[in-house]
């Protein structure tokens, strides 16, 4: 597992300790199918490499304290940023998950700034071992991404001024956020289920067998490529789905139908449905159809048994009913949630993401 500075079996308890964020030698050989005496022995390596240190101690059942570990001073931290089109979101955490540092702004071009600050105060907690950055972008493998897609990444991650020598890596926003739910979210106990984002955008994160599906171009779940309108007399468009269900579509239809007072947001127009208004019902009625109409072909597909929805239009309530009965109308059984993460979905998914890779470079570290 290791490369080089810590064996194998120090390697695989380290990992262990990161899971956890705290835990006790009996705990550590229970979860790495080790010998007491040889996690004692791995422990005294890791407090010596200072990636671990004692914490305390707990007291068992037959009376007998048992010394708690938590990572040490070297195993250093990692940073997960949600570089969106209007707001950038990032969270530091250590390797065991333990909360350092958040911030966010709603003005993307003073990024660098607040990443500037946020690492100002993360010296001293260690080395910085890995950055994810989430991107509204597909991230494809070396050798298979669009070069104009590449270079819109590239700009993006150059804008935060992250520090020269940091491994920064790139992740799909809609993928963060189903990684979020996998880990700590409506996914959780599940093995498959989709995140179906919807929102200005539209976009989905696809998870088999508790594994993110990135798909050969790393384009699976970039459902607004799907063929729409499909029929004789209409042609389909490349990205007409997306147009379709975006919310710059669902507020023109509200314009155009309700313009006296008009709503200028989706959340206006949903805060219209829920005090009963007419037409606004109608026009979310209609939009949770369409959403519908989305989900039960993914489900068609790939079968997922849990369908999360999630982004700015996705995440109301009201809109669930209407997808619900579309999806039993149309295709296999799913049941359909609404995600409770929120807008941190993204950058939560990131930065579970980011322990994943900081864990891993630890491992490797020359």
């Amino acid at each position: 597992m290791a490369k080089s500075g810590i064996g194998d079996r120090a390697g695989e308890v380290f990992a262990a300790l990161a899971a956890a964020g705290q835990a006790t030698r009996p705990q550590l050989a229970v979860a790495c199918g080790l010998s007491k005496p040889t996690v004692s022995l791995v422990m005294a390596e890791l407090e010596s490499a200072g990636l671990a240190e004692r914490s305390g101690s707990s007291s068992g059942a037959t009376g007998r304290t048992a010394a708690v570990y938590r990572l040490g001073p070297r195993a250093g931290y990692v940073l997960a940023v949600d570089r969106g089109s209007t707001q950038v979101a990032l969270r530091a955490t250590t390797l065991g998950g333990e909360l350092l540092d958040e911030d966010q702004t709603s003005r993307p071009a003073s990024a660098a700034d607040m990443v500037k600050e946020v690492l100002r105060r993360g010296s001293g907690r260690g080395p910085l071992r890995a950055v994810v950055v989430a991107v509204s972008e597909v991230v494809s493998p070396p050798g298979r991404g669009d070069p104009a897609t590449m270079a819109r990444i590239s700009g993006a991650v150059a804008a935060l001024g992250l520090p020269g020598g940091a491994a920064v890596h790139t992740e799909n926003n809609v993928n963060c956020a189903a990684i979020a739910e996998l880990a700590e979210g409506a996914g959780e106990d599940h093995d498959s289920f989709v995140f179906l984002q919807v929102g200005v955008a539209i976009g989905a994160g696809v998870v088999l067998g508790r594994r993110l599906v990135r798909g050969a171009s790393g384009a699976a779940g970039e459902v607004a490529r799907l063929a729409y309108p499909w029929a004789d007399d209409r042609p389909p468009v490349r990205d007409a789905l997306e147009a379709r269900l975006g919310s710059r579509e669902l507020l023109r239809r509200a314009r155009e139908r309700r313009p006296d007072p008009a709503p200028k947001t989706a959340a206006a127009l949903f805060a219209l449905a829920e005090k009963g208004d007419p037409v606004a019902l109608g026009i979310v009625a209609e939009h949770a159809e369409a959403v519908g109409n989305l989900a039960a072909s993914i489900c068609a597909v790939v079968d997922p048994g849990l369908v999360v929805l999630g982004g700015g239009v996705g995440r109301n309530k009201l809109l669930r009913p209407g997808v619900v009965a579309t999806v039993e109308r149309l295709s296999w059984p799913a049941e359909v949630v609404v995600s409770e993460l929120g807008a941190r979905a993204t950058v939560l998914g990131a930065a579970h993401l980011a322990r994943e890779k900081g864990i891993r470079a630890v491992l490797e570290e020359g």
